[in-house]
């Protein structure tokens, strides 16, 4: 069922509650609050160990509403309202919204306005009355959201040659608008993107109304299951839209710029039977609609926003990628909608259970269609395992960025390194015990959010065997450890280390 959004409603019984308690411990706490009132505000996080400051404490949220108004150009800040249905976790006087690029103009709480302050990269929010735990609240911010970034703070907004795009991982969505910033806390959305008339937007989800007004229209989208923040997505652009179907009678709509329809045409209709081919491996596809977003912009990666995965325009027209190579990174994001989206990482270092499936399963598809060996490519990334794990750490456990560089997470030992990992525990457990692994995975998680840690114990649990041993080596060892079945495996020489292949990094 869509969620249909609601106007606000006063919840008096529990505000008439609040002030009668407040009343009662007036005379005892008055200086306690005084102080409590005039404590500044401060950042806080949910302890992500990469990201300490991402995310906030004491609250889930269920569902964004977010309206974005593009003027027809993208260097200039867009309009936009976000609304936010939470329910909290604990007794909040404020609570803390990630934020950190635009101007914020209101903020109400339950209909009420409430005051507001920036702390760090933190949009902090003190409402007229206190929060109890369990209560469920709407908070609507007014703010403008733009698509112009410093050049230490890239990201959120793509400016295309004909308008804007998503690229929000791995924590920039609260460039674009105030969230909670973190794949553990996931939710519903609704976009309405307002825009001059001959632009085109799309986003995440299913369309459920069109409205043309004044020279402009409003979209309207909603997604039909829950998101992570760093998945959304909002195209604008002088776009056509392409409509097919897929397995199961599955809605695919593709969105190409229009003047490079005809030359993109033969790659879309790859995806029914790449869809067909995931199925067969892990399970159905699991949202309600799937399709490529052809951006005319140049971002160095590809990226599996939910439902409408990002692609630059060029890795298709560009005739030096051989057909199977591109074939194989559409599999790649294709796989992410299973791997990532549907069960989501609870933290950033749980990267590698995106990352290494969606690697397993392009390489696995190149094996498949045109005749690429995944041994040979699995034996070239044991040689290089050991550097990948000394520069960038072992797969489950990712050195943090550096430098600031947020995107400098998505390194080698998180794709080929990890897919390595993939490829130890089927020479290990087997290939029917590793099918019957990860289609358990999908089917148990969907929706979700997972850890290395439940992975583990589905592995063990489906294998009869305890595996813990096995994966701490694997996954936070060192050092590389011996390959079952491939004895021979060792590590190359520095000088003759492989070229990475998978053309999906975030600054690789």
């Amino acid at each position: 069922m869509l969620h249909t959004p609601h106007p606000p409603t006063p919840r008096p019984r529990a505000r008439a509650r609040r002030r009668l308690r407040a009343a009662a411990l007036l005379a005892s706490a008055v200086s306690v609050c005084l102080v409590a009132a005039s404590a500044p505000p401060t950042p806080l996080g949910v302890g992500d160990r990469l990201f300490p400051q991402l995310g906030n404490p004491g609250y889930d949220v269920t569902a964004y509403d977010l309206s974005f108004t593009y003027s027809g150009s993208n260097s200039e800040p867009l309009k936009a309202v976000t609304v936010i249905d939470a329910r909290t976790t604990a007794d909040l006087d404020r609570l803390n919204l990630d934020f950190a690029h635009g101007k914020v103009d209101s903020v109400e709480v339950d209909g009420e306005p409430a005051a507001f302050a920036t702390a760090g990269e933190d949009l902090v929010v003190t409402p007229e009355d206190a929060l109890d735990e369990g209560d469920r609240t709407r908070i609507t911010v007014r703010h403008s959201s733009d698509p112009v970034y410093p050049e230490d703070r890239q990201g959120g907004w793509v400016r295309t040659a004909d308008g804007l795009a998503m690229a929000n991982q791995a924590d920039v969505a609260h460039l674009v608008f105030p969230c909670n910033d973190h794949p553990s806390d996931k939710a519903r959305f609704t976009f309405r993107i307002t825009a001059p008339d001959g632009l085109t937007a799309v986003a995440n989800g299913l369309p459920t109304r069109v409205d043309r007004t004044g020279g402009s229209t409003t979209w309207t989208y909603r997604t039909g299951h829950p998101m992570a923040t760093e998945l959304a997505q909002v195209s604008i652009g002088r776009s056509t839209v392409l409509h097919r179907t897929g397995p199961h009678g599955l809605p695919i709509r593709d969105v190409v710029p229009t003047e490079h329809r005809t030359a993109l045409e033969p790659w879309l209709a790859k995806t029914p039977d790449q869809i067909a081919w995931m199925e067969r491996k892990v399970g159905l596809y699991p949202f309600e609609t799937y399709g490529l977003l052809m951006a005319d912009a140049t971002t160095g990666f590809e990226l599996e926003t939910q439902t409408l995965s990002l692609f630059e325009r060029e890795l298709f027209t560009e005739p030096a990628y051989p057909q199977w190579y591109v074939e194989s990174i559409m599999v790649h994001e294709l796989a992410h909608q299973w791997f990532g989206n549907s069960v989501s990482p609870a933290a950033w270092s749980d990267l590698w259970l995106n990352e290494g499936h969606a690697t397993w399963y392009e390489a696995l598809y190149a094996q498949e269609t045109a005749d690429k060996p995944m041994a040979a490519r699995m034996k070239a990334a044991y040689g290089a395992s050991d550097r990948w794990r000394t520069a960038g750490g072992p797969p489950a456990a990712p050195k943090p960025p550096k430098n600031g560089s947020k995107t400098g997470i998505f390194r080698s030992n998180v794709y080929d390194g990890a897919a390595l990992v993939l490829y130890a525990l089927r020479q290990e457990a087997g290939s029917a015990v590793f099918d019957r692994i990860e289609r358990a995975w999908v089917a148990r998680n969907q929706d979700g959010t997972a850890t290395t840690a439940d992975f583990v114990r589905l592995a063990s649990e489906t294998a009869g065997r305890d595996l813990g041993d096995f994966f701490q080596a694997w996954l936070y060892g060192e050092k590389t450890p011996p390959m079952p079945g491939h004895p021979d495996w060792k590590q190359a020489p520095a000088a003759k280390a492989p070229a990475k292949a998978s053309h999906k990094a975030h600054g690789e």
